[in-house]
């Protein structure tokens, strides 16, 4: 109740400018750092205008609001707009969106039934080895770092064999930390290793700040995988139709790749504060691939991502292999998705990470 008391004494534009004033920045700043116009960052302050979804995301990002609370009072304002000249329909509209509400919770419950009990086992044992390894930090700084070394190489390394690139361990390892150029090898080959090992970086960086995932953020992450491969597409949505080598799946049309995409992190907002963080990470990665808004980069990407939010929940690397077996595991559970309710590929990502959790947890004994 006084979380609801307190939205009515505010108003977002005050939220905006008292956060603008606390970074001192001024709205020249802030529409650099955001990208956001300087006069519509001034209505938005002023209360002339309200910020898209969009616009909302970006400033919540850079001036570190507290997410629910801003989108809280969003909301709030909206519905005023919306009814200040017609009172007489708010019950009416209420009682109809309290309807909604119920009945997506419902459907909800359904999905989670659908979840197989051997899923269910598998996300039990991942939430007991996480809380086994979270016991066993802070770690000696030396041995952490090792350990972040050697999986974030055999991420790399494994990542990059899945879409084929040749290069073994050893020469992926030679070409990240001494920055030898392999006989014989592509200079794409070598492009993928360094651009994926800087991906992984950012990723840290992101969990150090505590970022938001946004859709800027996945292009950003797309803009690194294909950074010196394709100058133009790198961190860009496709703006032709492709095929997928190997799958009957069509992804769509260009035109179609903004809404579905604004859905998908619809989905993402909705679901991350509710679903199991391995359901959540598997689901965007699916969600998103299937998609397929980049020309190239797609996979990569994807598994960058769902580890990202992995990691943001405090799971380790899920790092899918490689080799020929596990590869058409892969590939066969993501085709596969739509139709068996997802529980082959989600009981995939979730062995991946327990997989994970207790190479961690030896190593670290």
């Amino acid at each position: 109740m006084s979380k609801i008391i307190l939205s009515t004494k505010m108003s977002l534009g005050m939220i905006l400018k008292d956060a603008r004033n606390q970074f001192n920045f001024t709205l020249k700043e802030l529409s650099h750092l955001s990208g956001i116009d300087v006069a519509l960052l001034n209505k938005y302050e002023k209360g002339d205008r309200q910020p898209s979804e969009k616009h909302l995301g970006l400033l919540i990002e850079y001036l570190k609001l507290n997410e629910d609370t801003t989108r809280s009072v969003w909301l709030g304002e909206r519905i005023y707009t919306l009814f200040e000249d017609n009172d007489h329909l708010f019950d009416q509209a209420m009682s109809f969106a309290e309807g909604r509400i119920k009945y997506n919770k419902l459907n909800k419950k359904k999905q989670e039934n659908s979840i197989s009990s051997e899923l269910t086992d598998l996300l039990k044992e991942c939430s007991d080895l996480q809380k086994a390894w979270s016991s066993k930090k802070p770690l000696n700084q030396l041995q952490l770092r090792k350990m972040e070394e050697y999986f974030n190489l055999n991420y790399t390394y494994e990542s990059n064999r899945i879409e084929g690139n040749t290069l073994t361990l050893q020469e992926t390892f030679l070409v990240v930390n001494d920055g030898i150029t392999v006989g014989g090898k592509s200079v794409r080959e070598h492009l993928e290793v360094i651009n994926h090992t800087e991906a992984i970086q950012y990723l840290s960086e992101l969990i150090q700040n505590k970022t938001v995932f946004s859709e800027r953020v996945l292009k950003e992450i797309h803009y690194l995988v294909l950074k010196g491969i394709d100058r133009e597409n790198a961190g860009v949505y496709r703006s032709i139709g492709v095929r997928i080598s190997g799958s009957s799946h069509l992804p769509p049309e260009p035109y179609l790749l903004n809404p579905l995409m604004e859905e998908a992190f619809v989905y993402y907002k909705e679901n991350k504060s509710i679903l199991h963080p391995i359901i959540l990470a598997s689901e965007m990665h699916e969600r998103i691939v299937r998609i397929h808004p980049f020309i190239d980069g797609n996979g990569r990407t994807c598994r960058l991502i769902m580890n990202l939010i992995l990691m943001q929940n405090g799971y380790p690397i899920a790092n899918i292999k490689g080799e020929l077996e596990n590869r058409l595991r892969y590939y066969n559970a993501l085709e596969t998705a739509p139709e068996d309710h997802k529980n082959a590929f989600h009981s995939l990502i979730a062995e991946t990470v327990i997989h994970a959790l207790k190479e961690h947890i030896a190593l670290s004994s």
